[in-house]
């Protein structure tokens, strides 16, 4: 768990200095590129010829190709083949011919534009992956505001009117006992009829827009969500906090809620259980979201990495908000799913300076 959250924070320093160097201008990332050569190629002069450091002129190409573009990466390696080359030089390497020093000055620059190469390819390679991982957190952005729009639909619209005409059937069922007619009871049934129709249609509206995610609405729509399973899925099904836990981020909210509502699912639909434990809580600012059921179990995912589509949605969504999936087996038998991430807290001044809803 300690080497997770170092990897995190170690993530996150990267991403902040990576956001820092990606602010400056090619003129500026030019600058420190030649001051880095120069500081590698004095270094160089004074460990002498006999101790060879061309491998340490890579980082200010690598830094140049990346935050400003291969034509400075080039320009920084022909810089760092001019200055190895003054170096060596300086510090009176013999050399039996000058064509045998050329020829070394050669390698040296074939090495640097290789290295320029190399880190063009793979700086194309990853802006396709952000660039795919970007594309597909927008599709899983569209698809969760089509949802909610489809829940609101469902719960305005659709609910409203079946209620109404519940309550008309209801009016329709006491006009008739009061004349005593026979139809009076085939109007109770459908008033009976129209008001589980207005229930499973509110539940199903609810699991699509579950309510809002604001720092309590998590707590709230996990709650309604396990009373939901106990009474549809004829399950015992709870859910606790041992304290309440904010959560900032209304995108992480709906995500966490994903989560509980497919591992559910699986525990229900997969499993045969018919008792599931939600757990959220919160420790040393990693929160930590626990489904536990007394099902059959679902065999150990192969090299760590989720199996079948269910799963392996959950661990994309618990990747999206930085976090870590892990599934296995419950203590007692069933299977334990659970998310970990770590929140960023937020100062007390940005919660003040935020608007109220």
């Amino acid at each position: 768990m300690g080497n997770e959250i170092m990897i995190e924070r170690s993530r996150k320093l990267r991403l902040k200095l990576d956001a820092f160097f990606k602010k400056q201008s090619d003129t500026e990332i030019l600058l420190e590129s030649v001051l880095l050569v120069l500081i590698i190629g004095y270094f160089d002069y004074i460990s002498g010829y006999q101790v060879s450091v061309f491998v340490f002129y890579a980082p200010p190409i690598l830094f140049a190709v990346w935050y400003s573009g291969k034509q400075q990466g080039t320009l920084i390696a022909l810089l760092c083949a001019i200055v190895w080359w003054w170096a060596d030089v300086e510090a009176g390497h013999p050399y039996l011919t000058s064509w045998i020093q050329g020829w070394e000055t050669l390698v040296r620059l074939i090495f640097f534009l290789f290295v320029v190469v190399g880190v063009s390819a793979l700086k194309s390679q990853i802006s396709l992956l952000e660039r795919s991982q970007q594309l597909e957190r927008e599709i899983i952005r569209i698809s969760e505001r089509e949802q909610q729009r489809i829940g609101q639909d469902l719960h305005d619209g659709l609910c409203q009117y079946l209620a109404a005409i519940s309550c008309a059937a209801s009016s329709l069922r006491n006009d008739l006992q009061k004349q005593e007619w026979e139809e009076a009871e085939a109007a109770a049934e459908i008033a009976e009829l129209l008001k589980q129709g207005v229930t499973q249609t509110r539940n199903l509206s609810r699991g699509l827009f579950p309510v809002q995610m604001d720092e309590a609405g998590l707590e709230s729509a996990l709650g309604e969500l396990a009373m939901s399973a106990s009474r549809l899925l004829d399950i015992e099904c709870e859910f606790e906090s041992p304290r309440h836990i904010s959560i900032y981020d209304n995108m992480v909210a709906t995500h966490l809620y994903r989560i509980t509502q497919e591992a559910l699912n699986n525990a229900t639909r997969h499993g045969q259980a018919t008792h599931v434990h939600i757990d959220l809580s919160e420790k040393d600012g990693v929160v930590a979201l626990s489904i536990v059921d007394n099902g059959n179990g679902i065999p150990a995912p192969v090299g760590g990495k989720a199996d079948g589509m269910g799963l392996k949605i959950m661990d994309y969504r618990a990747r999206l908000i930085g976090g870590q999936l892990e599934i296995g087996k419950a203590p007692g038998g069933g299977t334990k799913v659970t998310c970990r991430f770590e929140q960023e807290k937020k100062s007390r001044k940005e919660q003040d300076n935020e608007p109220n809803n």
